[in-house]
Formats: structure tokens, C-alpha cells, sequence
């Protein structure tokens, strides 16, 4: 079955539908540069209103393995690809990627050409898109195209109710949910420390009343700026002596709560190839990234904190260290899931804080 991707600019491209073949929908197009964990990009919540391109020209050649997910679903709203395994090879696997797209109501494109889409994305940025069977009607597609917004996307995935992991032990922290992966929860799990997982608005007061050892701010969707609610909460929060940790669009949150300015990348850092390097040691390490927006270097306020990491690709910030706080963000995932494990040092670092 045929089916087009037409992007704002007026540029269309023409695939075969898979998944939800039926489902015809508006998206940020988006693209993503791992070689493998497709299962991990297509169920972070970070991808909440996109539409990713995945770069590497062969996905779903090991299935589909529940275990991989970083949440219960899928949340980017469309799949674009180069080739669809035919046939899937893992020990592990419980399905096929097309059915997984189907049973989740998410339309995929197969055997269009991702080299040129992802070319053009970098040379124009980031653009909206919409995904369709049928070019009958041009001047409606453009209107949803034009109509389009990602919009407070945090509050559509982040949880209804507090969750608890590894109650008896001996360290607690709260994470703020604006969209969290499973793994960030597994990593503190592994070192001893238990999580209660809040929603994003949840009142400070109750937060401390939990009485946890450090909080931590996760990653998310969306525009930072938009998180007004929440960036007052981070505030109140920054005023306790409570170790924090941001991570993603947390590092973003916690930057704005100080005064500092985010902005919006060209075509964003999604994938787990990312130089960065740490100032304090002078080591460069290989990240995992999923944002389209960043700090503003120039805004952050030498006598309230200073940059501790830098993208060696485009020189944005990528980690703040705030003075006279315990807090410190980083842009990157340090939870690596799909990507290298080089950052774990993070956690560490605040589990010794707690």
C-alpha cells in the first residue's frame, strides 16, 4: 500500500505503509542516528509528537522484545524507515515490528529514501510533516501541517499516580516524571537506591513530606518553556538543601528556574554517538541524546553556576554545575538505553551526594 510523507516545505516522499496502515496523522519530523535500539527510541516518552527517521537503513531485524522498552508504549507518532526486515532473528523476541506499530495505532513508511530525508532535515531544521495514503486534497494536508504543534506534551506522559521501586532501601529519591525511561529507575535500583516516581505538578510540600534523600529530574517532550507549573516547583525545590539531578529536559527545567534561556536546535541531537566533554576531568565520552532544545551558554550566570560539559560537535552545553548547591544536569542519558555506557558516572556521582 502506498503512502506519502509531506513535509511543511511542500517536499514529498513516497514509501509503503506499514502499521497502522489506516492512520493518517501530523508530526515533527524528526531523525535519529543509532545503529540499533529502535525498541528503546520508539517507547521513550522524549519522542512524544514526533515522527523519527530512523537513519540506519535496515530496522526491525530483531523484533520485538518487551524487556527493551523504556515505557509501556509507544510514543512517537509515526515510524519512517529505509527497509523493513523481512524476517526477525533473536532468541528473545515476541513479535514483529509491524504488528507492535499496528497494535499502537502508530502509521509507518518503509522503502523511502531516509539518506535524502535526513539530509534535507539537517539543511532546513527540523519540519513539520503528515503522513497519508492519498494526495487528493493537498490544501487540507498543508492546513494540518500548518496546524500543527507539539504542544505541553510532558503532562500527556508523565504518571497519574506515585509509583514506588525498591522501597527497603536504605536511599530513597523522588523522580519528577516529565516523561522517564525504565532504565533510569534500573540504574538506581542497581546501586542500592529506591525510587518513588511522582507526577510532574506534584506540590513540593508533598514531595518533601515523602522525606527523600536527593530528587532527581527526568528526562521529557516538548518545548522547556512551556513547563511553567513545573519549572515553579523546581524553584521551591532549589531553596531545600535536597541533592538534585537533572537529566534531559530536567537539565533544561533546572536552568530556567535560575534565569537561564533554552533555545531550539536546528535538527536537535538524537542518537547515541555524541561527543562530550566533561571539563572537570577532561575526558571526552560517547553519549546517548534525545533534545531539540539546549541552554543558552551565554545566559548562564557565572555567580549562580558554571558549564561542566560540552558537545564537542556544535560546543552546546551539556552539563551546569550550580554553586553553593548540591544540583547538577547534564543534557545527555547517562541510563544509555539504546547507547554507550560511559556517562554511569553520573549516578554515582549523586548517589555519593545522598
Amino acid at each position: 500500500m502506498i503512502g506519502y510523507l509531506v513535509l511543511e516545505n511542500g517536499e514529498i516522499f513516497e514509501g509503503e505503509r506499514f502499521g497502522a496502515t489506516n492512520v493518517d496523522t501530523a508530526c515533527e519530523v524528526v531523525f535519529n542516528t543509532g545503529m540499533a535500539g529502535y525498541l528503546e527510541t520508539f517507547t521513550d516518552p522524549s519522542y512524544a509528537g514526533q515522527g523519527i527517521v530512523m537513519t540506519y537503513p535496515l530496522i526491525g531485524n530483531y523484533g520485538v522484545i518487551p524487556e527493551d522498552f523504556e515505557s509501556e508504549q509507544i510514543w512517537a507518532k509515526a515510524v519512517f524507515i529505509h527497509e523493513l526486515a523481512e524476517f526477525e532473528s533473536n532468541f528473545r523476541k515476541k513479535d514483529a515490528l509491524n504488528k507492535f506499530l499496528r497494535d499502537y495505532k502508530i502509521p509507518g513508511l518503509t522503502n523511502i529514501n531516509t539518506r535524502k530525508l535526513t539530509k534535507l532535515l539537517r539543511e532546513a531544521g527540523t519540519m513539520k510533516g503528515y503522513v497519508t495514503s492519498t494526495l487528493d486534497n493537498m490544501t487540507e494536508i498543508m492546513k494540518k501541517i500548518k496546524d500543527y504543534e507539539v504542544g505541553q506534551v510532558v503532562r500527556q506522559v508523565t504518571t497519574k499516580q506515585t509509583i514506588s521501586y525498591g522501597k527497603n532501601n536504605p536511599k530513597q529519591i523522588v523522580l519528577i516524571d516529565y516523561g522517564f525511561k525504565h532504565n533510569i529507575v534500573n540504574s538506581f535500583l542497581k546501586r542500592d537506591v529506591g525510587v518513588t516516581v511522582c507526577p510532574s505538578t506534584m506540590p513540593v510540600e508533598r514531595i518533601l513530606d515523602l522525606k527523600p534523600d536527593g530528587v532527581l529530574l527526568s528526562n521529557g517532550p516538548g518545548d522547556p518553556e512551556k513547563c511553567t507549573k513545573e519549572i515553579d516547583i523546581i524553584k521551591k525545590l532549589s531553596k531545600t538543601n535536597l541533592p538534585i539531578l537533572g537529566i534531559c529536559l530536567g537539565h533544561q527545567l533546572m536552568a530556567l528556574a535560575h534565569g537561564f534561556k533554552t533555545a531550539k536546535l536546528k535538527y536537535g541531537h538524537r542518537g547515541p554517538n555524541h561527543p562530550v566533554k566533561d571539563l572537570g576531568n577532561g575526558k571526552v565520552y560517547i553519549t546517548s541524546q534525545n533534545h531539540g532544545y539546549y541552554v543558552v551558554a551565554d545566559t548562564v550566570k557565572p555567580e549562580i553556576a558554571e558549564v561542566s560539559h560540552i558537545n564537542l560537535n556544535d560546543n552546546t552545553v551539556e552539563g551546569i554545575r550550580y554553586k553553593n548547591k548540591n544540583i547538577f544536569t547534564v543534557q545527555f542519558h547517562p541510563e544509555a538505553c539504546p547507547g554507550p555506557e560511559d556517562t554511569n558516572y553520573i549516578f554515582d556521582k549523586f548517589v555519593q551526594k545522598l
